[in-house]
């Protein structure tokens, strides 16, 4: 988290006086120090002014009208093919004309939506930052919806979760995720809270529209018994394990892991392979790895190893078993550290961690290990969309 003197450093996102309808800078999301807009940035901030000002002009409407059309979504991809080369289908005449914008947009109402990482907080949590997070996205302009609303931890939770997911998106089935940590207090939700969570949605659809995940965290006292008892009692659909162990709160991280210790992870997969003979989803072992830029780096060095994908080969190679998915694709530089991503693939073909996960299938012989693109896409297309293709082709 962002410190009170990092915060001091930063502006008012609001401040800014263009909504551009692809975000032409990063905001804070109190994790991470923003990276400053960069040259390429800047060119298509430019490009998209012109272009939104001129379609705007001959369709008859006001440049913020044209942003928030179909056709305005296409002048902002076509301007990102003009500064980043060509990345996105799009064509001019879907900017300039706004039925063949509104065509291709209704071609993709019915596309099948499901989100494998989805997070809400408990009615108890007291994790504000997460509030700030909101708040940050809506003085951006990146969600409408949050533009100049009040945000509270009740946004957060359940209700609200809840009527976004399932009420106010295009998304069909879920899973709910979480995060541990060596303060009870601070979970995102106990792992019997998401089981409940799964429940009530399932019951209220009338059909499997959620599943959980039961959260593991090797090494703290009595972590195997609990996963015991979450198999029989909450009944997952796959447990998700941080290696860096508390993430949440990475100052009282005691307990990190590898992926690869013998003595302290094998009893649990030597669990899940016979548990997931019937039930065959506890197969997949879910690990959240990278998302540590040099800001995070500096501030918990302890936790470098752990971050990296440095144990997953070993891992994979002995239990083929088992697939090991790992979350983010240990991308490493966020936080406004794109940049530094794509001057790396640039310079040498490689991203951090990416490439050595890509790696580990052909040179271990492997068929077991999967990399998730959760957070990292989003981000990374409209950062510095070169590196998305780049991790995307990995």
């Amino acid at each position: 988290m962002l410190s009170p003197k990092q915060i001091k450093r930063l502006i008012p996102a609001e401040t800014t006086k263009f909504r551009s309808p692809i975000p032409t800078q990063a905001v804070s999301s109190d994790e991470f120090i923003p990276g400053l807009q960069t040259p390429k940035q800047r060119e298509f901030e430019e490009r998209i002014k012109r272009m939104g000002a001129s379609l705007a002009k001959k369709q008859g409407i006001s440049r913020r009208a044209f942003f928030q059309s179909a056709a305005g979504m296409a002048a902002g991809f076509m301007c990102m093919n003009e500064t980043f080369g060509p990345m996105y289908l799009v064509s001019q005449a879907e900017a300039a004309t706004p039925e063949l914008a509104n065509q291709r947009a209704n071609s993709l109402k019915g596309q099948f939506i499901m989100d494998m990482h989805t997070h809400f907080l408990r009615d108890d949590t007291r994790l504000e930052n997460f509030v700030r997070s909101r708040e940050a996205v809506g003085k951006a302009n990146w969600n409408p919806g949050l533009v100049n609303k009040p945000q509270s931890l009740e946004d957060l939770k359940f209700a609200n979760y809840f009527k976004e997911m399932f009420m106010d998106s295009d998304t069909k089935v879920a899973l709910i995720s979480g995060s541990g940590s060596e303060d009870p207090r601070d979970w995102f939700l106990t792992n019997e809270m998401k089981a409940q969570a799964r429940k009530d949605v399932n019951q209220k659809a009338g059909s499997t529209r959620m599943f959980s995940h039961a959260i593991f965290m090797p090494g703290m006292p009595g972590w195997l018994e609990k996963a015991e008892a979450d198999y029989a009692v909450n009944q997952p659909d796959s447990f998700k394990g941080y290696t860096v162990g508390d993430n949440t709160n990475k100052s009282l991280a005691k307990h990190p892991w590898h992926l690869d210790d013998e003595k302290l992870l094998y009893p649990f997969y030597e669990k899940l392979v016979k548990w997931s003979k019937t039930k065959p989803s506890l197969k997949n072992v879910c690990v959240h790895k990278g998302l540590y830029p040099p800001s995070v780096t500096k501030n918990f060095p302890n936790l470098l190893q752990y971050a990296d994908v440095r144990d997953v080969a070993k891992a994979a190679k002995d239990w083929p078993e088992l697939n090991f998915i790992i979350y983010h694709s240990g991308f490493r530089y966020t936080g406004g550290a794109w940049d530094i991503g794509w001057q790396q693939f640039e310079k040498s073909g490689r991203i951090d961690w990416v490439t050595d996960l890509a790696e580990i299938p052909a040179k271990y012989g492997v068929k077991n290990v999967y990399g998730d693109l959760g957070q990292i896409f989003a981000q990374s297309t409209i950062a510095e969309p070169r590196l998305c293709a780049a991790m995307l082709g990995q």
